[in-house]
């Protein structure tokens, strides 16, 4: 049976690990996909159940920065955009738009609330414990996040000082934002993230439609949907800035062609929207587990007509699981 959930719901098999010709796991977990308006074109569990989308809502957490940069006359770059956006590796390109961004707000790399962790990329890190330094709060998969948030204070002239508290103008700034695009009526409950800022819960259901509209973002005020685009647009231009090099979100997002606005997040959370054909998917793995999410997420938008035809992603489609020899014994398929 599928696993009960604490709000009454049931989770979804939604992929196997097998060893061998036996199936050794399996994660459930629940999916939504919705067409350009919102409307609801296939449910995997239920959709209206809340999740912590966790980084997965980071772009739309960044799209208000942008709509204000744009409004004020500043002029960011692709990697600053997509840094803002990202959980990313701490790789030096990545230090350095998030400094870049930092400077524009006024801030110093003390202003960043996010705490420190070491970098994921493994040069970065290997240069701190050679150097006997601990990493700092710029190495947070989160800094990006955290220099828009501190850019956005010091465009609306707020405190950078509490940036990170709900009640917050940048805070406020940003429930505004999902509220709209996610089409939710009631109000926000939260949690505190990983990074420190608060992670808003919101339906399934509401993340898919949340990143139609920034896939298709003609409904929006001026200043948002450009934002929008250029979202979509830097996630194009600079996919490495997003995560990291080499990585599976780093691939997908280039093999989209511009078409995606992407984003994963901690604890099995994902959400995409497409602008051709027109749709905006989101998915939470029960277990939290993410190593399922690319056969997941590639089998829903093979379904969808929304799949790229690259070699490269179609690898990604069951991921092999090899033993400590190198030898593959068995995959991760998705099931949905």
């Amino acid at each position: 049976m599928p696993p009960a959930m604490p709000d009454g719901t049931e989770d979804v098999l939604l992929a196997e690990v097998t060893r061998g010709p036996l199936v050794e796991s399996r994660h459930y977990g629940r999916a939504v996909v919705v067409d350009g308006h919102g409307h609801v074109l296939e449910t995997i569990g239920s959709q209206e159940a809340p999740i912590l989308p966790r980084s997965a809502i980071k772009p739309l957490q960044a799209l208000p920065t942008i709509a204000l940069a744009r409004e004020r006359g500043v002029a960011l770059t692709d990697g600053e955009i997509a840094v803002m956006c990202a959980s990313h590796a701490a790789e030096p390109f990545h230090l350095a738009a998030v400094r870049a961004l930092l400077a524009r707000a006024g801030a110093s790399e003390a202003d960043l609330h996010c705490g420190p962790h070491m970098p994921g990329h493994a040069e970065t890190a290997r240069q701190l414990l050679c150097a006997g330094q601990s990493p700092l709060p710029i190495h947070n998969n989160c800094s990006g996040k955290h220099a828009g948030m501190l850019l956005m204070a010091h465009l609306l002239g707020a405190p950078l000082a509490g940036y990170w508290e709900e009640g917050h103008p940048v805070q406020r700034r940003i429930q505004d934002v999902l509220l709209r695009l996610g089409g939710i009526a009631g109000p926000l409950e939260w949690g505190i993230d990983g990074c420190g800022v608060p992670t808003y819960a919101m339906p399934l259901v509401a993340m898919a439609r949340a990143f139609a509209r920034l896939a298709h973002p003609s409904d929006l005020p001026p200043a948002e949907a450009a934002a929008a685009d250029a979202i979509r647009a830097a996630m194009f231009a600079c996919p490495e800035y997003v995560s990291s090099t080499g990585s599976f979100h780093a691939l997908l997002l280039r093999a989209g062609g511009g078409r995606f606005v992407s984003k994963s997040g901690a604890e099995g959370c994902h959400a995409i929207g497409v602008t051709d054909p027109p749709l905006g998917i989101a998915i939470k793995i029960g277990d939290g587990d993410a190593r399922a999410m690319a056969p997941i997420l590639l089998a829903l938008l093979a379904r969808h007509g929304a799949l790229p035809a690259d070699p490269e992603l179609e690898r990604w489609r069951s991921v092999p699981v090899p033993n400590t020899r190198g030898a593959i014994v068995g995959s991760i398929r998705a099931v949905v």
